[in-house]
């Protein structure tokens, strides 16, 4: 990464004194159009992803990009029309700036890879590196300069709908996973290289933490949470080279995020030194006249420019408001030009001063756009994001001599295996759950599918069919769970469950009495209950783009062991939201081992425990954990100490086990979680081998944000646990020395 850096700041400073002679030249005019971003109506625009802009007439944003009016062209994808564009700008303009690209590739552009929630259960800092590295390699070749990803909001409560976009609820695992995707879409050969993407992370900032987990809603929270939870994965991002971000929609202790100055510039700027731009997201600085944080679009675009916004997308009130703030002196003339040459030096960050025309290789785009190496990065990155919640011993399935009722309204469906968040993928390239399960098995015809129901409606005679074919195999599969449509922005739900006619399928044909595997088709976590809860067998599937189907035939028939780990934990009741493993234990904590308990912080319905925890997820071997060595040990202020645990399969077959790290502060001047991921270690294990897998703890990773806001951490007594998850094994002692 460093050679990246540097690669970037050289190429920033050999431009530097033609950016200032540019604004130099520019009226302010083409200063606004500078931070104007408008949807791409000359290629393909998705109308699946965003209300329609009112921006789709070709004609009518050429003429705006001739007169220097737009400066940024969102979702449109092609190398070849992306030329055509491009000249409009660099040789049909007075100053010839070239235009910014930018589109939502989220998980995949033509390859489709697992969505970010689901990549994220393979806990895998390396896989996210490469499937992000693919999809800037496709996006790159298709015209494109910056992609809005990754989303790195730490999400705590499942009913939010953007939970499958993000890595879950752990602060450690999405800072880790924030670094890798933001490596992979920028490359190592510095942005101008042709195959990198601008990366965008989003949404700054706390814009997970909506109240209800109702999309877009208010955020309120002390400055200890926000530094310490919400804020960590994007400065993991900027560590990683990002030069770009992305405001939230929410507002922030009362102050909308995309008109706040203490985030936009007072912790991005002035304390972070972040050097790129800030663009607003969907008309987010617009929205500032209905949060009733300004009067008018003038008043907003004044707001939200001197907070720290520099780009506006798609509203225009920059193009249309700024020359007049600046002529009646509401906005300084200094302001305009900063924002613009953060633009300007982003462009030339990419190289587009270079070489405008990047990515508008039509040979190259065919030759790199889904090609065969990164479907299989696909299957390979779908079959490590499954988690085996639990096995009755049914799993895996034999791939011959064994009927099987493939039962579900996601049975032989397609629609659904990309996700949310997908807008350019390759929809003949859909493999469903009936075309992995026959391709896999020996005889496809011992393979009966009946759907049963539609995923949120009974199907007319669904049940009975369903019933028939349960009747006669020897094993069933339901396949249940949500639709791409009840995941996402803008799907937030009031109950976290498979939806009623799925269950009443279930109920059905688990009263044969046969047994009955259940694969889950999942944006978030979910609270199971009834036949799906007791299933014999339980894997989380999520949505895992195209190669869907075939990832999961691996798993089921035992061509791969999964290795997949919860990254948000399963509730035993939705009324447990919002929920995250590292939850205080307050003064009056629960005996999470009795089944009622009064005068204590628990629900009368349930324990303060998941039904499956975060980290959670088995293999087809029998994993074993012994004690933490040593059981007490010492950390000197300046050192460090090794802990370690040996680890057995007890089975017989291989597996890879994730290995996670936990800590607990017993005594701290702020109240501390329960526990805390700080590490994990993937092992792999043959049948009946034993490894001992080692950690090297330092003072650094038992910080916390204090009262100040600055990360502490005070001398004194700590637990440790390396456990399979964040609700197993038993603590380690570590004493934490004075320095």
């Amino acid at each position: 990464m460093l050679m990246s850096a540097s690669q970037t700041r050289a190429r920033v400073a050999s431009h530097a004194e033609r950016i200032e002679a540019l604004i130099a030249r520019m009226t302010i005019v083409e200063k606004a159009g500078q931070l104007n971003l408008v949807g791409d109506p000359f290629r393909f625009r998705p109308q699946n992803v965003n209300p329609l802009d009112g921006q789709g007439d070709p004609a009518r944003v050429t003429a705006l990009i001739r007169e220097g009016k737009v400066g940024n062209l969102f979702n449109g994808i092609g190398a070849e029309a992306g030329r055509r564009i491009q000249r409009i700008a660099v040789e049909e303009t007075r100053l010839g700036i070239p235009l910014l690209f930018a589109a939502d590739i989220i998980h995949g552009l033509k390859t489709v890879f697992p969505v970010p929630l689901a990549e994220a259960a393979a806990f895998d800092p390396d896989l996210a590196y490469r499937t992000a590295r693919a999809a800037a390699l496709e996006g790159a070749a298709s015209g494109v300069h910056q992609t809005y990803a990754p989303m790195v909001d730490v999400a705590r409560d499942q009913r939010w709908g953007r939970v499958v976009e993000g890595a879950g609820e752990d602060v450690w695992l999405n800072e880790v996973l924030a670094a890798a995707r933001t490596r992979g879409f920028q490359g190592e050969r510095g942005l101008a290289d042709r195959d990198a993407l601008l990366a965008t992370p989003k949404h700054f900032a706390a814009y997970s933490a909506a109240e209800g987990g109702m999309e877009y809603n208010t955020t309120d929270m002390s400055d200890v949470t926000l530094r310490g939870v919400y804020l960590p994965p994007f400065q993991a991002a900027f560590e990683a080279g990002a030069l770009s971000v992305m405001s939230g929609f929410n507002d922030l202790n009362g102050v909308p995020a995309s008109g706040n100055r203490y985030l936009l510039t007072q912790i991005l700027r002035e304390e972070w030194g972040f050097e790129g731009f800030v663009v607003s997201d969907y008309t987010s600085e617009q929205e500032l006249i209905a949060h009733g944080f300004a009067e008018d679009g003038r008043d907003a675009a004044r707001i939200a420019l001197m907070a720290g916004i520099d780009m506006s997308m798609v509203s225009g009130i920059f193009l249309e408001h700024i020359p007049d703030l600046v002529e009646k002196g509401d906005v300084p003339m200094a302001r305009v030009d900063e924002a613009v040459r953060r633009v300007l030096t982003t462009k030339a960050a990419l190289g587009l001063f270079d070489d405008p025309y990047r990515g508008c290789d039509p040979e190259r785009e065919r030759l790199i756009v889904g090609s065969q190496e990164h479907r299989d990065l696909a299957r390979e990155a779908g079959v490590k994001s499954i988690v085996l919640l639990k096995n009755g011993g049914v799993l895996p399935l034999k791939p011959s001599g064994q009927r099987i009722a493939l039962i579900g309204p996601f049975a032989d469906d397609v629609d659904n295996v990309f996700g949310p968040w997908t807008i350019w993928g390759d929809e003949s390239r859909r493999i469903s759950l009936e075309a992995g399960f026959r391709a896999a098995m020996a005889d496809a015809s011992l393979l009966t599918v009946a759907r049963g129901s539609d995923v949120e409606a009974p199907l007319e005679g669904g049940i009975d069919a369903a019933v028939a074919a349960a009747r006669d195999a020897d094993i069933v599969v339901l396949a249940l769970g949500e639709s791409t449509r009840m995941s996402g922005e803008a799907q937030s739900r009031t109950e976290i469950d498979v939806p009623a006619p799925q269950r009443a399928l279930a109920e059905a044909v688990a009263a044969l009495g046969k047994p009955v595997v259940v694969l889950l088709r999942n944006g978030r976590a979910l609270e199971l209950s009834g036949a799906v809860k007791d299933a014999d067998a339980i894997l989380v599937t999520w949505f895992l783009g195209g190669e869907m189907g075939h990832a999961v035939a691996d798993v089921v028939f035992g061509q791969v062991s999964p290795s997949g780990r919860l990254p948000v934990s399963f509730p035993h009741r939705s009324g447990q939201q919002p929920y995250s493993y590292d939850h205080k234990t307050t003064g009056r904590p629960a005996d999470n081992s009795l089944a009622s308990q009064e005068y204590v912080a628990r629900y009368r319905e349930t324990t303060n425990t998941a039904l499956y925890p975060f980290g959670h997820g088995l293999t087809y071997g029998d994993v074993r954990y012994g004690a933490v060595t040593p059981g007490e040990a010492t950390l000197a202020w300046n050192g460090e100490v090794e802990l370690w645990v040996e680890v057995t399969n007890a089975g017989s077959r291989p597996v890879e086990e994730t290995v996670q790290l936990y800590i607990r502060d017993r005594v701290a001047s702020l109240t501390q979680p329960g526990r805390r991921l700080r590490d994990i270690r993937k092992v792999s294990l043959g049948a009946g081998e034993t490894q001992t897998v080692r950690f090297t703890l330092r003072r650094s990773q038992l910080e916390f944000i204090g009262a100040e806001g600055r990360p502490t951490v005070e001398p004194g007594l700590f637990d440790v646990w390396l456990s399979a998850s964040a609700q197993a094994g038993q603590p380690a002692t570590l004493r934490l020395t004075p320095a």
